[in-house]
């Protein structure tokens, strides 16, 4: 993050920091920093599985913006960790929206990236009247098409990571992943196979992941994995093996409900991890959405290109909400 960190605001405390029972045995984390009377905005993290973290403050100018990031159910410091029940898109959405409650918030603008930005086009399509604006990054619409674009298609530009996936399940090419569905045995064996093919095949995947990652930051190698069996993986599968509790493609459906929402999306142009058609797509059924594609850039927000386009749509959403 060195590079593009000027972009960002100086790293500062939680000025507050709570769990909130949502019902169900969840009790979600959430925290706020920047100004008690600011500009309201809450902030989805990705995964599904992932939590919040204190770089993900620095996107906001703390003398403007009141900033709430919160864990979603089985995820972070929520409470209780990895639990599967009761965990559905739906769920998250109602969470949110007692979270806003909670907190005698009236409007505001909701910021979601990756699995965070299907929240919110999830939220945004259910309470309209909520939403002060949208902002996006690495667009994911949760679509059959989608999924399949990570599990058979990075086979072409990573096949190392991609067959120690496939390999264990007798898979050699794309068209055979297809047929046998890679994606749904994988989460199938993360959740429910023996401890030790779990473990293989998650920490495949992570790989994977992690590799798809790094392949437009220069000179980064792919991330640890840590635990592949840890709560953040659990939670993942859990909502691939459902596929994300959505019908495909019913994030495409029902936008004239967004007609009065400024929707910002900040894409990155080589993302192969939720490929750009997906952030075109989403701005060609939204014409009053902005949609700016960052050249040479991927999925990760602390990449210096995207880090800074999404700095300075926020900054650009503060101006405009001063006039």
């Amino acid at each position: 993050m060195s590079e593009g960190s000027d972009a960002l605001y100086p790293g500062r405390d939680a000025v507050r920091a709570e769990w909130l029972p949502v019902g169900d045995g969840h009790e979600i984390y959430f925290e706020e920093c920047g100004r008690g009377d600011g500009q309201p905005v809450v902030f989805l993290h990705g995964g599904p599985g992932s939590g919040c973290t204190p770089a993900q403050r620095r996107f906001f100018d703390p003398a403007f913006y009141r900033a709430v990031l919160f864990d979603q159910r089985g995820c972070g410091r929520s409470r209780a960790a990895s639990l599967l029940e009761a965990n559905t898109t739906a769920h998250l959405v109602d969470d949110l929206e007692r979270l806003r409650t909670h907190l005698g918030i009236e409007r505001w603008i909701v910021f979601g990236g990756s699995w965070g930005s299907t929240v919110a086009l999830a939220y945004a399509r259910r309470h309209p009247q909520r939403v002060q604006a949208l902002v996006l990054r690495g667009v994911f619409l949760a679509r059959v098409r989608e999924v399949e674009s990570f599990a058979y298609n990075l086979r072409a530009f990573l096949p190392e990571a991609w067959h120690a996936l496939a390999s264990p399940f007798g898979i050699a090419d794309e068209q055979a992943a297809r047929d046998f569905d890679l994606a749904t045995a994988s989460a199938k064996t993360v959740l429910h196979g023996a401890t030790d093919a779990a473990r293989a095949i998650a920490t495949a995947w992570l790989r994977l992941e992690s590799e798809a990652m790094a392949m437009t930051v220069t000179g980064q190698a792919a991330g640890p994995i840590g635990d592949p069996l840890c709560p953040r993986t659990r939670i993942y599968m859990h909502y691939l093996l459902h596929r994300f509790f959505l019908r495909d493609g019913e994030l495409l459906e029902g936008l004239d409900a967004l007609r009065d929402i400024p929707v910002e999306i900040v894409q990155g142009a080589l993302d192969p991890v939720c490929p750009p058609i997906s952030a075109w797509e989403l701005a060609s059924r939204l014409p009053h959405a902005r949609l700016r594609r960052v050249p040479l850039a991927g999925h990760g927000a602390f990449e210096p290109a995207l880090s800074r386009a999404l700095v300075e749509t926020m900054n650009a959403l503060r101006d405009r909400l001063r006039r």
